[in-house]
């Protein structure tokens, strides 16, 4: 039996993280997979791959799969200070990252922010596409986490 496509992707981006960001942690579900460093448990900021529905990028039917980092603390101010301190920190990052990655609202939950991509209608069946994510992920962890730390 094939291993689902976000185990799959856990297990590339493991093997391509820096060792130098700390231990690397991740949850897989069916939709996506959820990346952080040190911590047993995932925290409100950490790299996320996910599948969403296209209403929440474009409005339109169909498919889209996020790859990025998140803000997600409960206190909206939290979030904006995150991604304060990451966009002033950007020339760091856009340099691995390109302006593919948008700074903005978390789709679908607006108090939530975002650096992140989106893929329209993404080619589940590809057997490359774990790779694909795992590595842009990858390249999201490398770029943002040093920009993180004081």
């Amino acid at each position: 039996m094939e291993e689902p496509l976000f185990e799959q992707v856990g297990e590339a981006a493991r093997s391509m993280t820096p060792r130098d960001l700390g231990v690397f942690r991740s949850r897989s579900h069916r939709r996506g997979i959820k990346v952080w460093f040190d911590s047993e448990k995932a925290g409100r900021e950490h790299f996320e791959a996910q599948l969403l529905s296209r209403r929440y990028v474009d409005g339109t039917d169909g498919l889209a799969l996020e790859v990025g980092f998140h803000a997600e603390h409960r206190e909206v101010a939290k979030n904006e200070a995150v991604i304060e301190l990451l966009s002033k920190r950007s020339r760091q990052w856009r340099k691995t990252l390109g302006e593919a990655a948008e700074v903005g609202l978390f789709f679908g939950a607006d108090g939530w922010r975002r650096v992140s991509e989106v893929w329209l209608e993404p080619d589940l069946d590809d057997p490359e596409l774990a790779f694909e994510v795992a590595a842009r992920l990858v390249d999201y962890v490398s770029a943002i986490e040093p920009s993180r730390k004081p």
